[in-house]
């Protein structure tokens, strides 16, 4: 059996990553999977969170917003195809802006007014958003990559 899958992350914008991987660890609504070749087909809601990819033995790490995660076998070790809203590669972020963007999320959830139960939700998923961020983030520092410029 084949030891690596195809695996795709596509947003709205861009195709964010198109590589071979031995096992992908993703957010889904009923929990975190890990998938390796050969998994059976599935079909799941990808929330916020931090997607794990396996490439050549060392881990890399993608902060992603909700979507959709499909699992097709196929001939070689199978495909793993991820539509996002939004993805970033961990190299992508930058911590102080990450930072910045938690703190408004954190004042727009602690501003919020009780009745609003709309800006609540909003406020709420930018905040558990921004946390995924700033988790992948945090994940690739501690690997000692230094962080891009912009």
């Amino acid at each position: 059996m084949n030891r690596q899958m195809e695996f795709e992350i596509t947003t709205p914008e861009r195709t964010v990553l198109k590589t071979l991987v031995e096992s992908a660890t993703l957010p889904t609504q009923e929990g975190e999977i890990t998938v390796l070749p050969g998994h059976v087909p599935l079909v799941a809601n990808l929330v916020p969170g931090m997607v794990t990819l396996r490439v050549n033995g060392e881990d890399q790490y993608l902060a992603c917003s909700g979507g959709f995660i499909e699992v097709q076998p196929t001939g070689t070790g199978g495909r793993i195809i991820i539509l996002a809203d939004t993805a970033e590669r961990a190299e992508e972020l930058d911590m102080a802006k990450v930072e910045e963007a938690r703190e408004r999320a954190r004042q727009a959830l602690a501003n919020r007014r009780a009745a609003d139960d709309v800006a609540t939700a909003a406020a709420a998923a930018a905040m558990e958003r921004e946390l995924s961020r700033l988790k992948v983030a945090r994940k690739h520092r501690s690997r000692g990559v230094p962080e891009p410029r912009g």
